[in-house]
């Protein structure tokens, strides 16, 4: 099994504006990924928020998985890493909240016309299902029924982000060779039938899965990429354990390390501090460092 490393990004030293020309085609990035959204992590000239975003690099492609809490903040974060937003071939965002969502509006002012893979999710557009309402069957006047008594086809269902190249994920898809988005719907309350993607990325060692918060639940999202293949490298991302009882959070711990067998695990954001002390005691040196600013290095 290659090993991983995390080292600390000293991002003060690194000033490189994310609207500059892309580079010249140069030697590939070493496999990675880099935790540029969250809050907690080493000190540094980063801004902490609560929130998520990474960029994935692997195998030559440049991932960006969701962008965060705040449009200015993730702005700041990624010029602090260097990171170019105009050189990226798609990006994921994992669910429609606001922590994850928001950074957005500063993508799509750099890059505008990024693929952006979404879960099916009205919120980031598409067709009002004619379904959503019945019509009537007693006489009406037309000032009383919905567009005159002649609706269209398909009524367009606003978004804030009118013109980016959303599309949605509805099965799990192959979107680049290795590059997979594994939908899942939670049924847990507060998120009912909220839909939920997750990046799972083919490796010679196994499979590295990213999760945005595990709405539907790790368990469940981790079935649907052993459907892929069943060895995992890596699962890094939050947990949604935040509130969980310690009861829940060691069955969690210890289902994905016996049950899923995962080589390592580097959890952020919404897995919280009492599941973050238990993922590191259940996997000991196999628990990585992924807080705001940390580099996981593939190798």
């Amino acid at each position: 099994m290659h090993k991983l490393r995390v080292t600390a990004w000293l991002a003060g030293m690194m000033l490189c504006s994310c609207a500059a020309p892309p580079a010249p085609a140069g030697p590939a990035s070493p496999d990675r990924i880099t935790i540029l959204y969250d809050a907690f992590g080493r000190p540094s000239a980063l801004k902490q928020d609560w929130g998520f975003s990474a960029l994935v690099e692997i195998g030559g492609k440049r991932v960006l998985f969701d962008t965060g809490n705040n449009s200015d903040i993730f702005a700041h974060n990624v010029r602090m890493l260097g990171v170019d937003l105009t050189r990226l071939d798609f990006v994921v965002i994992s669910h429609r909240h606001g922590d994850h969502t928001d950074g957005l509006r500063h993508l799509l002012r750099v890059n505008p016309n990024v693929a952006i893979y979404t879960p099916r999710d009205l919120y980031f557009g598409g067709p009002t299902p004619p379904a959503l309402y019945r019509r009537s069957v007693a006489a009406l006047p037309p000032e009383m029924r919905y567009f005159g008594g002649r609706p269209p086809d398909a009524v367009p269902h606003g978004t804030p982000w009118e013109h980016a190249r959303f599309m949605q994920i509805e099965k799990a898809t192959e979107v680049a060779p290795g590059f997979h988005l594994i939908p899942t719907t939670s049924q847990a309350p507060g998120t009912l039938e909220m839909n939920e993607l997750s990046l799972s990325v083919r490796t010679p060692s196994g499979q590295v899965v990213l999760c945005g918060c595990s709405h539907p639940g790790i368990e469940k999202i981790l079935d649907g990429v052993t459907a892929v293949d069943p060895n995992l490298r890596l699962m890094a991302g939050g947990l949604h354990l935040t509130t969980a009882p310690d009861a829940a959070i060691a069955a969690t711990s210890a289902a994905l390390r016996d049950k899923y067998r995962l080589q390592q695990i580097a959890p952020g954001h919404c897995t919280g501090e009492p599941a973050f002390a238990a993922l590191r005691e259940q996997f000991g040196s196999r628990y990585l460092e992924a807080g705001l600013g940390a580099v996981i290095e593939l190798r």
